[in-house]
């Protein structure tokens, strides 16, 4: 077997600093908290990322460059059980840096090019989801208007970006933890293609409450979207490996 290049430390840190920002919250973990993690010195990590600003810049461009690949496929989009992977997609990314939707408001009124960034962020987004309904229709599975493609596209972007929080609050440090977070993603996307249902033809409608049964009975594909269990950056410790 070959064994794998080792990731280089960049990478590590922003691995390191994703999963603890996404365990205990953005505010409650020092670069020096992440640099312990890793076993290396604070003067370390910040040669590769000089400010916690810094971090996380690094950090959202990686996800936000992630994202844009998502919604690139939302134009493609014709049938039902399309629209759930699609959604389904996102919401496994979304999961995946958590800890910027969860902390989003403390987080832009620090950071103004973060502020931007979610700006365009969330133009994207709704481009996507009117792409996504408009393809729907397309495929014959919807029927809607352009002014109801418009206000449902809004509404879809907004549960898409609040399921984490809401879910966390529901059950904080258990509904995104595993085992547990396959379940919540998986209602995560019944509760956003619900307020597309209303306007789903009925063999739509039957295509959408199959997919919506509970993963006991009917569980959501991995492929091509699987949803990766959180890191778990304790597992590494100072000298190991």
């Amino acid at each position: 077997m070959v064994a794998k290049p080792p990731r280089r430390t960049p990478q590590r840190i922003l691995e390191a600093a994703r999963a603890l920002y996404n365990r205990f919250g953005e505010p409650n973990i020092s670069t020096t908290r992440i640099a312990a993690e890793l076993c290396i010195s604070p003067g370390n990590l910040h040669y590769h990322y000089p400010t916690k600003n810094a971090l996380l810049d690094a950090l959202v461009a990686e996800d936000l460059q992630a994202l844009d690949g998502v919604l690139a496929q939302a134009p493609a989009v014709r049938r039902t059980a399309e629209a759930w992977q699609c959604i389904q997609a996102q919401l496994a990314l979304a999961h995946k840096h958590r800890f910027l939707l969860r902390d989003l408001n403390e987080l832009l009124s620090r950071n103004r090019q973060l502020e931007q960034q979610v700006q365009a962020m969330l133009l994207r987004q709704t481009e996507a989801a009117r792409a996504l309904l408009a393809g729907l229709v397309a495929g014959g599975d919807a029927r809607m208007s352009a002014a109801e493609i418009d206000d449902l596209a809004t509404a879809l972007v907004l549960v898409l970006n609040g399921w984490h929080s809401f879910a966390f609050a529901r059950a904080p440090r258990l509904a995104l933890e595993a085992p547990q977070a396959e379940r919540t993603l998986a209602e995560g996307v019944g509760q956003v293609l619900a307020l597309v249902a209303p306007y789903l033809t009925p063999q739509a409608r039957d295509t959408l409450r199959q997919l919506r049964q509970p993963m006991s009975e009917t569980p959501v594909d991995p492929t091509p979207f699987s949803v990766a269990a959180p890191t778990n950056v304790g597992s590494e410790r100072c000298g190991t490996g």
